[in-house]
């Protein structure tokens, strides 16, 4: 009989990644845009801004009490809203 060994829980979840909201990353994280889960309008707004699926981001600044973030795109400084943040869906560039 074969033995076997109980793998670890990074080698069992290897495929699995860390998706999650803009507004849920830490500051100074490197991120790369998946997807905008809003409607035409916001998704419009966010690609003339430069956030579109594929293009990596970083967290530089949250304001206090729900206020903006602030983050990097393409060497550029934008603020956008929480709630706007709230529909961006990203990816750690660590988590590879």
């Amino acid at each position: 009989m074969e033995s076997r060994t109980k793998k670890s829980f990074r080698e069992h979840n290897k495929g699995i990644h860390l998706i999650k909201r803009l507004m849920d990353c830490t500051i100074g994280e490197k991120l790369k845009v998946l997807r905008v889960d809003a409607g035409y309008h916001a998704k419009r707004r966010l690609a003339n801004l430069g956030i579109i699926p594929g293009v990596t981001i970083i967290k530089r600044k949250a304001a206090p009490f729900r206020g903006p973030i602030e983050i990097i795109v393409k060497g550029s400084l934008l603020v956008i809203g929480r709630g706007l943040a709230a529909r961006i869906i990203v990816l750690p560039e660590n988590s590879k």
